[in-house]
């Protein structure tokens, strides 16, 4: 019997972007979800108001990082004034559950870029927030941006045990990185599920602007410069350039003829570089091939794509809602991942142990 919220020590919000996985934690925990209004004055301004006292009680806010109808932009913008709101109101406690955290892939500098991924982790910890609970995130790195704690879980033990008990004849399966970055993790999916591992490797298109960079611009002429005295060296350094970097061909490095591909990875949002992995496995011989991956954003016409594609099948977990990409392709399947998030949240409130979580999960993961 789900107790009412108004009762007790816990509080489990849910704003717009988590509302079935909100619903499957908090009836996991045995509580209702509290209430609380979100939504936008005329100009798209966010707004929040909450219905129940949080005086000095623990709070968790369940918000992913995407919606079905909520923009990335918007579903942060509502959790930080959520946040804000909670710790005005006096909460003794206020945890951010952020499945998937976005920005997340913007955690390195790149050419006269920025990284946006320490500048989320400072405005979650300015807001209120006194820890996160997240899944899966692209660079384990980000935590070390962060000054509040951060658990962040694995979905891998779910997957591994999708493989195990729902793909047919998985003991002729290879575990596929869709390129080497990726590798340490395959190989670690590989040897937990003593499979054998292939790597993609090759040819991956860059941006046109990774190919014009300032930084190669030749030194100014003397009749240029301006606002200094231009004094030309006497034995002037001849530095030879770089020659540009060329990947080769697509290739697979291992064998994957006549067996199942399954390729694992933390995201999949456009699908882009999936389905070209898929097409290169199935001219090596591949006769199945599975995708397994954390996050399933699917931006844009990726169920279409995977549609058309050689992919077989495309396996996701919950941390991002996306019924509307389900029905736009029959391959999309779900894991659904509210138990493990359940768990974390009653362990913190009770002042538990988060190593249980993870028990017999390696770093690679």
């Amino acid at each position: 019997m789900a107790v009412d919220p108004t009762q007790g020590g816990v509080l489990v919000f849910s704003l717009n972007t988590a509302k079935e996985l909100s619903e499957s934690i908090a009836r996991r925990l045995g509580v209702l979800p509290a209430p609380v209004h979100v939504g936008q004055f005329a100009n798209k301004e966010s707004k929040v108001h909450i219905g129940v006292s949080v005086r000095g009680r623990d709070v968790f806010i369940i918000q992913t990082g995407q919606g079905e109808e909520t923009t990335c932009n918007n579903a942060m913008m509502e959790l930080l004034i959520m946040a804000y709101a909670c710790r005005i109101a006096s909460a003794r406690r206020i945890v951010g559950v952020i499945p998937y955290l976005p920005y997340s892939k913007q955690s390195k500098m790149h050419k006269r870029g920025a990284i946006p991924a320490k500048l989320m982790a400072s405005l979650l910890g300015k807001s209120g927030l006194t820890s996160i609970i997240t899944m899966d995130l692209h660079s384990k790195e980000i935590q070390g941006f962060y000054d509040i704690p951060v658990d962040n879980l694995r979905a891998s033990p779910f997957i591994v045990h999708y493989i195990n008990e729902s793909v047919p004849d998985c003991r002729n399966a290879v575990i596929v990185a869709k390129n080497p970055a990726s590798a340490q993790r395959a190989t670690s999916f590989a040897e937990r599920l003593r499979l054998g591992i292939a790597v993609i490797h090759g040819e991956q298109k860059e941006s046109e602007g990774d190919q014009c960079d300032g930084r190669q611009s030749p030194p100014p002429k003397p009749e240029n410069s301006i606002g200094f005295n231009f004094v030309p060296l006497e034995n002037e350094l001849n530095v030879p350039g770089f020659l540009p970097k060329e990947k080769p061909p697509m290739n697979v490095v291992g064998d994957v003829g006549g067996k199942i591909a399954i390729i694992v990875d933390d995201m999949i949002d456009d699908a882009t570089t999936f389905v070209d992995a898929a097409r290169l496995l199935r001219d090596r011989g591949a006769y199945k091939i599975y995708v397994m991956v954390t996050h399933g954003l699917l931006s844009g016409s990726a169920p279409e794509l995977i549609e058309g594609s050689e992919i077989d099948e495309v396996v996701v977990t919950n941390t991002v809602p996306h019924d509307s990409k389900v029905a736009r392709c029959s391959k999309i399947k779900t894991i659904d991942i509210s138990q493990l998030l359940a768990e974390a949240v009653r362990r913190i409130h009770n002042g538990e142990s988060m190593g249980y979580l993870f028990r017999n999960v390696p770093l690679e993961d």
